[in-house]
């Protein structure tokens, strides 16, 4: 879904808003949060919604202001909070993980966000996310969260926080730099985005044609690996560990093709922490279980880590036949049609989707000879240098966008 900047056409310009000084505070006003946005408790149940879109936490991107991927209410259960377009979805629960998006449609959203929508006649509706994103307010809303597990915000209580608000041609401005400077970022997401679909129409094209040659290379997981190991789940904070704490691994850290470290939950206690299942760079980690099908069976390779994290019962580490299967061609043959249509039509379960050890060894895998792997892996490698290129580029562009906004609202 392609991002598009928010209209100010329906804003009266100001003649002299290019000359208007960003870090001027004079009639900047300290306000309550609730004085200038409120919260939508719109209730809606999932059986009423079927067919409508529906954004959990685990849709959002953290420090991202657009929502990238959705679900059904067809997919869920439990009463859930009703968003319009325009509306702020905040992940309440967790806070520190960052996550809130402005809403580009209608739909249903987890009742662990909150719905914020802006009081326009004291705040921009354009202005009030990069509020939001800005250290000052995800600081204070951490440090207001209640709970140990899963530390949650409550409205009452933020609604009572103060911040500075900037007059509205100020607010305009800021928005409207801050917007510009999303937008380059969106662009450079967008390249790496068709970098990847390339590679990826690169290795469907490779094994249409490889299944053509020679139809007995289509064979199973199975016999690309010589083991599965499957980790443990002890006793954890909702927290991520510290350095110097032991930590283990949450399903999100094997995020889309990338390995997320920062995904880990401190151990309560360092006598559970098993060193035979400690993450180190080069594994290749899969998911076993998730909420969503699409997380099925969802692969990564850990380029670097920290020290101290171990595998959960829902990873699995993947150990390859080194002599039969090039690593490079295994992890994409990892998110290849065979394989993930296989996966997700074989997983069981309710409220979390599963997948057993044996049906990842039994999906359907192109395993060519290994020099034709090699090949391939090659020119895939070659797309993935493209993509970290982009990767650095977007890493600046997002440090710019944060040194204004901070500077802005310290």
């Amino acid at each position: 879904m392609a991002a598009s900047l928010p209209s100010f056409d329906h804003h009266r310009p100001n003649p002299d808003w290019a000359s208007l000084p960003l870090f001027d505070r004079t009639g900047w006003r300290r306000m309550a949060f609730g004085d200038f946005a409120e919260s939508i408790g719109e209730r809606a149940e999932p059986k009423d919604a079927q067919e409508e879109i529906y954004v959990g936490l685990e849709h959002l991107d953290s420090q991202c202001l657009h929502i990238r991927r959705w679900g059904k209410g067809s997919d869920v259960t439990g009463t859930k909070l009703r968003f319009r377009k325009g509306d702020i979805i905040f992940g309440r629960r967790r806070a520190y993980q960052r996550k809130l998006a402005v809403a580009e449609f209608d739909g249903i959203c987890s009742a662990h966000a909150l719905v914020v929508r802006a009081k326009p006649k004291i705040v921009l509706p354009e202005f009030l996310p990069f509020l939001m994103m800005s250290d000052r307010f995800m600081n204070r809303a951490v440090e207001i969260s209640v709970g140990s597990l899963s530390p949650t915000i409550n409205w009452t209580t933020l609604k009572l926080e103060t911040f500075d608000l900037p007059p509205i041609d100020q607010q305009r401005r800021i928005a409207e730099i801050l917007w510009a400077v999303d937008e380059v970022i969106q662009t450079g997401d967008r390249l790496q985005t068709s970098i990847l679909d390339a590679r990826d129409t690169f290795f469907d094209d490779e094994l249409r044609k490889g299944q053509t040659r020679s139809p007995e290379t289509m064979k199973n997981l199975g016999m690309a690996l010589v083991r599965i190991i499957a980790g443990k789940s002890p006793k954890a904070s909702s927290e991520p560990a510290t350095m110097g704490e032991y930590g283990v691994l949450k399903v999100s850290a094997a995020g889309d093709g990338q390995f997320v470290e920062t995904e880990n939950k401190a151990l309560l206690s360092p006598d559970d922490f098993d060193e035979s299942l400690e993450v180190k760079p080069g594994m290749i980690l899969v998911t076993r279980c998730n909420a969503v099908l699409a997380g099925i069976g969802r692969a990564c390779v850990v380029e670097r880590t920290r020290p101290g994290l171990m595998l959960s019962d829902k990873t699995l580490q993947l150990v390859p036949n080194e002599g039969e299967t090039d690593r490079g061609f295994l992890l994409q043959g990892l998110r290849s049609d065979p394989y993930r249509g296989f996966v997700e039509r074989s997983s069981n379960g309710t409220e979390a989707k599963n997948v057993s050890q044996e049906t990842l060894k039994a999906s359907p895998f192109w395993l060519p000879p290994i020099a034709v792997q090699r090949r391939i892996s090659e020119r895939l490698n070659e797309f993935v240098q493209a993509a970290d290129a982009t990767t650095l580029n977007l890493k600046n562009q997002i440090e710019i966008r944060t040194a204004i906004k901070n500077n802005i609202f310290a």
